[in-house]
């Protein structure tokens, strides 16, 4: 069974190590040993924390002979994207400016995690402070792989966890999405991935300093899993919901629903805002469709979502603004090349006013009406994650046609995480050696409804991971920038 340890679903793991079928530490070693194979290839995991995983794990084989109750996620390995605090291990951002930002705590997903008897292996990359493109290349680490096609990007920002993940490095990565930062690596990679509700899991993302960021970056940003299978998407959303003093927007809404009456209506927009998708794309949809329908879901086809370009405009000001005065410093930290997706954001979507952001405000608010009198109708809409297959890597920063395509391929992410509402990403299958996928979103805390309809569709077509990195392309020859796998004490 041990070579088999990190093939296994992340429930099928702690329900192992709780009956005594395998101890935690051989969980762990087993990840450790996979990680030793194929990191090497994929530069998915950054700082190694091998030395406290297997005293954490020793901890739970202790707790288990003692006849101690475990957690739900007893000795399962997962992630944790670089930008989110682990108690003890820097939070680099992927920058040499943060590579000494010693975390004096766990962020409060992290800690939620540990509770629930996980155990953190190590960080993953990310693009440089999250905000060098959509392609997971941090100036610490170098780039992380795609393990479907090396000529492929992994995606991002949570590009690592995504990696670790599909290729059996982690059963979970921890990672967060303010616009497809969870959902477009899972799809690029083939696993699935949960983006919630603002306010439905509590986060505190204050890494940098004592004080808050701005209303765009509380509202938008939200910690979310990226697992293989649904059922682990579900076992680490009921871990992670509920309260925190640290983060007053969480709030006290019940994991689950009331159930709904009748079938479940699901609108399906293939192509929102009418800008073009990829047939690959549309065919994942379509096969998303007729999955739901054969498990009973009421699925119709609709237009399109609401004021999809508004909605684009509205959050391209609003960040832009918030992020404004900041960007002469944040600049200089990202670097020559590691600043252009930024600078042709800001030089395509100019600041606002205080008179025009008061009235960005109300717009953002309107939009969010529209989508929930939307939602109303129907509970569920199906669509894509990105219109397009997986790009080329850092197609985003390398010249304006690059960005804006990447931006219109994101669109259907970028606007459900501006009105705040959950959605899960869920694999397809695979076309031309590459994996699909859609997403499913749903109305303000009704994860449960996401997840019920992305297990619907993984019930029907499967799962696609874990993998074994496919090398070829790009990865033959070596990255310029990688750098060498952080260990404790490095």
């Amino acid at each position: 069974m041990q070579d088999a340890l990190w093939k296994m679903p992340a429930a099928a793991q702690a329900e192992a190590v709780r009956r005594a079928e395998v101890s935690a530490v051989e969980l762990v070693d087993s990840h450790l040993d996979r990680i030793a194979e194929v990191n090497p290839t994929m530069n998915a995991v950054t700082q190694l924390l091998a030395e406290r995983a297997r005293e954490a794990a020793a901890q739970t084989d202790r707790r288990r002979a003692a006849g101690e109750p475990l957690g739900p996620l007893a000795g399962v390995p997962f992630t944790v994207k670089e930008s989110t605090a682990v108690e003890g291990v820097p939070t680099t951002f992927g920058t040499e400016r943060f590579r000494d930002l010693v975390a004096s705590a766990d962020a409060p997903p992290v800690a939620r995690l540990r509770a629930a008897g996980a155990i953190p292996l190590g960080h993953s990359n990310i693009p440089t402070l999250i905000l060098a493109g959509m392609h997971t290349r941090s100036e610490l680490f170098g780039d992380t792989v795609n393990p479907w096609d090396s000529g492929r990007t992994s995606g991002g920002s949570s590009g690592g966890d995504a990696v670790a993940v599909a290729t059996g490095m982690a059963a979970l990565g921890l990672g967060n999405d303010s616009g497809g930062s969870v959902r477009i690596p899972a799809q690029f990679c083939g696993v699935a991935g949960l983006k919630p509700s603002t306010g439905r899991f509590p986060a505190d993302h204050r890494v940098l300093g004592p004080d808050d960021p701005g209303p765009a970056s509380q509202f938008l940003v939200t910690d979310g899993p990226l697992a293989r299978s649904v059922g682990d998407l579900r076992l680490v959303y009921e871990v992670l919901a509920g309260t925190d003093p640290r983060d007053p927007r969480a709030v006290p809404v019940p994991a689950y629903g009331e159930p709904l009456p009748g079938r479940v209506k699901v609108a399906v927009v293939a192509d929102p805002g009418g800008h073009g998708v990829h047939p690959t794309i549309r065919g994942a949809v379509a096969t998303a469709a007729d999955a739901l329908r054969d498990a009973g879901y009421d699925v119709r086809e609709e237009r399109d979502v609401p004021r999809m370009d508004e909605t684009l405009d509205a959050y391209g000001r609003i960040t832009v603004t918030e992020f404004a005065p900041t960007w002469p410093v944040v600049r200089k930290l990202l670097g020559k090349g590691g600043d252009r997706y930024i600078e042709m954001t800001m030089e395509q979507t100019p600041p606002a006013s205080a008179d025009e952001f008061m009235k960005l405000m109300g717009t953002w608010m309107s939009i969010r009406r529209s989508w929930a009198e939307f939602l109303d109708a129907y509970p569920l809409l199906l669509g894509p994650v990105f219109t397009e297959p997986p790009v080329e890597p850092g197609l985003e920063s390398r010249d304006r046609t690059g960005r804006d395509r990447v931006g219109s391929g994101m669109r259907l992410c970028t606007a459900s995480s501006f009105v705040g509402v959950p959605a899960v990403a869920v694999p397809t299958g695979v076309a031309d050696g590459l994996p699909a996928g859609v997403q499913i979103i749903g109305r303000a805390f009704r994860e449960d409804l996401c997840l019920d309809a992305a297990q619907a569709i993984e019930d029907r077509l499967g799962v696609l991971t874990p993998v074994d990195p496919r090398v070829g392309g790009r990865a033959e020859s070596p990255r310029k920038h990688e750098r060498p796998l952080r260990t404790e004490g490095a």
